[in-house]
C-alpha cells in the first residue's frame, strides 16, 4: 500500500498536522523558531527539510551470506534563500540548539551575496537515538530476509548445470520526512521501500553470460506475498543460459523494437533529464524554448506521475513540501510542460510540480523525475514484430549516458533478439544502442497497447542518487544505430 498523502498545514495559526515521529523530535514551536531566525538577517526564504531513515540489506554471494546489515540516519537541511544566492547547512543534532546553528550558518552564508550556493556542513555532539518508529520491514526477522536469499539462489541454480555462480540482495527502508518552510507550509511523509536484485552467471563453449533482473516497490515486506520469488530467481538464469547462444549483435542502422517496461530507462535518459526547468534555464537543454512545438511522434505522451501507488519514484510530497502530481510533459507529440522545483517555478513565476527531490537531508534539492513514462499507444505488440521484416527487438536494457544539450545517447542492450521476417528469432550478443532523443521520439512509429512499469532504478545527477520509476508498452523506432559486431 502507498503511503497517505496528508494535507499540508499553516505553521503559523491553526490546528497542525500531527508529525509522527519527527513531529515528536521537532515541535513545531521550534520549528517557527528556526524559521525565524534562519530569516533574521535578510533571507527571503527557508526551509526545514528532516528525515528519519531506518534501513536494512543483505547480500549473498555463491551460496554465502556475505553481510547482513542495518542503519539509522536522521538529521536536518536548513535552506535560506536572498536573492540569487542560497546558503545551505546540515546537521544531525535535532535540538533547538541544533537546529538554530544550522540556521545562523546557512543564513550568513546566504548573506555573503554574489549568487550560486554555498553548504557548510556541521559536526555535532554525540547524541542518544529516540527509536520512536512503528516497525514495518524492521519487524521481519532479519533470517527471514536471508532465506529468501537462499530461496532465490537454489532456484536459480535449479535452471541448469550452466549456472556456475549467483548473486542476490535484499534492500528495505523506511523513511519519515518533514519538511516547514517559512511559506507556512508544514508536510510530513512516511516512505517504505523494498528491493531485491539477482544476477546468475552461466558459462558455456561461449564464455561466460550473466542474466540479471530485480524489483523493487514502495511498499513493505509484503512485496513477496505477491511475486513468486522462485521465478523470479529462474528469469535470470535463463537469460544468462538463452545468452551461451548468442551470436554477434548486427551493425548499422535498423528498426528497433523495446519490449514494455524495460525501455522507460532509455526516455528516462534520453528525454526525461531534457525536461527539467533548471537545466532548461541553464541553455543544458535541447528541449529549452521549445513549448508548444512538435518535438515526438504525435503517438507519443511523456509523462511524470510521482502519485502512481506502489512504484518506485512515488511520493506523497516532494522533499521541498509540495505535492506530488501526475505532470504531463509531452502530449500526442507536443511539448507542453517542464518539470519544476521552487526556486525555478519561483523564479518563472510558475507553480511547483513537484519534482524537488534530494538524496538527504546533506543535500539541496533539485529538479528532478519520480516515475517518468510513455503511455499506451493502440498496436499488438505482436503486431509490431510482424510488421518489422529486419531488425532488433531489445528485451532487457542497461545503463547509458546522455549529453541534455544535444540529446545524444548510448545505451547497453543487456538482452536483445534478432526480427527476421517478423518474427524473434536468435539471441545476440551484448552491443549498444546509439541515437538521439529527440530523433528516437520522432521516430517512433509503433506503439503497443500493453504498458508496463520497469524495475527500480537510481536516478543519479549532479552527485545525488534518487528513487525514480520508468515504463512504456512496447514499442518501435523506426530507426537506431546497433553498434554491434556483426558485419
Amino acid at each position: 500500500m502507498a503511503s497517505p498523502r496528508r494535507p499540508v498545514a499553516n505553521i503559523t495559526g491553526g490546528t497542525l498536522v500531527p508529525l509522527g515521529s519527527l513531529g515528536t523530535v521537532i515541535d513545531h514551536d521550534v520549528l517557527e523558531r528556526v524559521l525565524g531566525a534562519a530569516l533574521r538577517s535578510g533571507g527571503e526564504f527557508a526551509e526545514v527539510y528532516a528525515e528519519d531513515k531506518r534501513s536494512t540489506s543483505a547480500g549473498l554471494d555463491d551460496g554465502r551470506v556475505e553481510q547482513v546489515s542495518s542503519g539509522r540516519d536522521r538529521g536536518a537541511g536548513i535552506r535560506v534563500v536572498a536573492g540569487e544566492t542560497t546558503g545551505f547547512a546540515h546537521t544531525s543534532d535535532l535540538s533547538e540548539r541544533g537546529l538554530l546553528d544550522a540556521a545562523e550558518a546557512a543564513s550568513a552564508a546566504a548573506r555573503q551575496g554574489g549568487g550560486g550556493e554555498r553548504t557548510v556542513a556541521l559536526t555535532p555532539s554525540a547524541r542518544r537515538s529516540v527509536n520512536t518508529i512503528e516497525r514495518f520491514p524492521d519487524e521481519v526477522p532479519k533470517a527471514t530476509k536471508v532465506e529468501l536469499l537462499r530461496r532465490i539462489d537454489d532456484a536459480a541454480r535449479g535452471v541448469g548445470g550452466a549456472i556456475v555462480q549467483v548473486s542476490a540482495g535484499y534492500g528495505d527502508s523506511r523513511k519519515r520526512v518533514l519538511v516547514a518552510n517559512s511559506d507556512g507550509a508544514l508536510a510530513e511523509d512516511e516512505i517504505v521501500r523494498c528491493v531485491m536484485r539477482v544476477n546468475a552467471v552461466a558459462d558455456g563453449d561461449a564464455g561466460m553470460q550473466t542474466g540479471y533482473d530485480s524489483l523493487g516497490h514502495t511498499i513493505g515486506f509484503e512485496l513477496f506475498d505477491t511475486i513468486d520469488i522462485e521465478e523470479f530467481a529462474r528469469g535470470a538464469a535463463h537469460r544468462a543460459i538463452t545468452k551461451l547462444a548468442a551470436r554477434p549483435a548486427p551493425s548499422g542502422s535498423l528498426p528497433v523494437v523495446i519490449k514494455h517496461g524495460t525501455g522507460g530507462v532509455l526516455f528516462h535518459e534520453a528525454c526525461g533529464h531534457g525536461l527539467e526547468a533548471d537545466l532548461v534555464g541553464k541553455g543544458a537543454s535541447v528541449y529549452a524554448g521549445k513549448t508548444g512545438q512538435l518535438v515526438a511522434s504525435p503517438l507519443v505522451t511523456v509523462v511524470d506521475d510521482g502519485t502512481v501507488a506502489g512504484e518506485w519514484g512515488t511520493l506523497a510530497f516532494d522533499d521541498e513540501g509540495h505535492p506530488t502530481q501526475r505532470n504531463v510533459l509531452i502530449e500526442d507529440g507536443v511539448l507542453t510542460d517542464y518539470m519544476w522545483d521552487f526556486l525555478r517555478s519561483r523564479k518563472d513565476g510558475r507553480a511547483p510540480s513537484g519534482n524537488g527531490r534530494r538524496e538527504s537531508y546533506q543535500h539541496l534539492p533539485m529538479v528532478r523525475m519520480t516515475n517518468t513514462f510513455v503511455t499506451d499507444g493502440v498496436d499488438d505488440p505482436d503486431d509490431i514484430v510482424r510488421d518489422t521484416e529486419h531488425g532488433v527487438y531489445v528485451a532487457k536494457l542497461g545503463g547509458g549516458q546522455v549529453n541534455t544539450a544535444s540529446g545524444d545517447f548510448v545505451f547497453g542492450m543487456t538482452e536483445a533478439y534478432l526480427i527476421e521476417d517478423g518474427e524473434i528469432t536468435e539471441p545476440l550478443r551484448e552491443s549498444n544502442l546509439i541515437g538521439n532523443g529527440p530523433q528516437a521520439l520522432k521516430d517512433i512509429d509503433m506503439l503497443g497497447n500493453d504498458f508496463a512499469m520497469g524495475g527500480p532504478g537510481t536516478c543519479g545527477k549532479d552527485g545525488q542518487g534518487v528513487p525514480v520509476g520508468t515504463g512504456q508498452p512496447t514499442l518501435r523506432v523506426a530507426a537506431l544505430t546497433v553498434g554491434g559486431t556483426a558485419s
